[in-house]
């Protein structure tokens, strides 16, 4: 069984992910999200045009499914194709300039490649105290806050085929955190 953590930059997803890994005794797999920002001149704190967003995009997911596809036994990772949507349609506002087709297109890539991957989602909600970290997204509740809501609705789209548990934002210990996950 292969287990994704989703949610929000800052929430403990990575720290999660390795406690589970070492409880459950599998393979836990980090992506390297801020690496791909970083190979193509980018910078994940800083604000994105969308046309940037959905190319840097694609090549995250690249990435991850060049990870993932290695794996030959269950594994752990501390993010998922519902991040990487989350993340693409937070940046759409109401002046953004959004091409629907390449946009449905990238979604429907996203949704079939975490039916492929995984069989259970974590959400990891905002909770945490923030701790600043250099090349790592910016501390903004609100901005954590909009993707929170994106994660949950993508986690419950009917395009979403792997069961999902939400992480009340009140569990912040990493061993009720593991609890819950069963």
């Amino acid at each position: 069984m292969n287990i994704g953590i989703c949610g929000s930059h800052r929430t403990g997803k990575t720290t999660l992910a390795a406690a589970i890994a070492k409880q459950k005794q599998i393979k836990f797999v980090k992506t390297n999200t801020s690496g791909v920002f970083a190979e193509h001149g980018l910078d994940p704190s800083q604000p994105l045009d969308f046309k940037t967003r959905l190319s840097i995009q694609h090549h995250v997911i690249e990435a991850a499914i060049t990870i993932w596809q290695a794996e030959t036994k269950a594994f752990i990772t501390d993010r998922t194709p519902i991040d990487f949507m989350a993340y693409t349609l937070a940046e759409i506002q109401g002046d953004t300039e959004v091409d629907y087709s390449q946009l449905e297109s990238y979604l429907n890539k996203c949704f079939k490649v975490c039916k492929q991957y995984f069989n259970k989602l974590i959400i990891v909600q905002p909770a945490i105290p923030l701790v600043y970290e250099t090349g790592k997204a910016a501390l903004n509740r609100a901005y954590m806050e909009h993707l929170n809501s994106l994660i949950q609705g993508l986690c419950a789209d009917e395009r979403q085929h792997c069961t999902s548990i939400l992480i009340p934002r009140q569990t912040l210990s990493i061993e009720e955190r593991i609890d819950l996950v069963g």
